[in-house]
């Protein structure tokens, strides 16, 4: 059996921008497991591949969806690839570290973001089958960022103090910034 590139079947989608209200929204669970669940997955690789990206929410691409995908290495460059179907952060622990964090969805915006160096999510595979995803490092930082999408947040919610105001100002000095509604 040949095993295929995740994406290779996949449309590219464009990235909405931040200021949508699909990702200011969480996301809906996935009920049905199939063919359509498949495809979403499929482009949803394919556009984080085209961006250059590590992890991609199904909101990013406009669909109000609980999934995510991540091709992310650890800090010890260790490949995590897969998805993750309704997530949960089921454990965030360890040290908070402040780490370069930024998003598709806020192209050009970067800042020290605090999160903790482990998590663990907990959810479904494309068949319905529960699974877990454990990381530690930047690997626990994506899995964070990205269950943070299908709950409807992004990482400049958690941030305080002058990196809020920074990460705010930039914001608002963004070519492809529009308030939002």
């Amino acid at each position: 059996m040949v095993s295929r590139i995740p994406g290779s079947a996949g449309t590219v989608h464009r990235v909405v921008p931040w200021a949508s209200e699909v990702l200011r929204t969480p996301c809906a669970p996935v009920t049905e497991f199939g063919a359509e669940l498949d495809a979403l997955v499929e482009d949803l690789f394919a556009t984080m591949y085209a961006q250059d990206g590590v992890g991609l929410a199904a909101n990013q691409i406009g669909v109000a969806t609980r999934v995510f995908v991540y091709d992310c290495p650890d800090d010890e460059d260790v490949r995590h690839l897969g998805c993750v179907v309704n997530p949960e952060l089921a454990v965030a622990d360890g040290v908070v570290v402040a780490g370069e964090e930024g998003c598709l969805s806020l192209p050009g915006l970067r800042a020290q973001t605090p999160r903790f160096d482990r998590a663990v999510v907990r959810g479904q595979d494309l068949t319905g089958a529960p699974i877990e995803v454990e990381g530690t490092g930047f690997f626990a930082r994506c899995l964070q960022h990205e269950v943070d999408h299908v709950d409807g947040s992004a990482f400049v919610q958690r941030l305080s103090g002058a990196r809020a105001w920074r990460a705010q100002r930039a914001l608002r000095r963004a070519p492809w910034y529009q308030p939002p509604c």
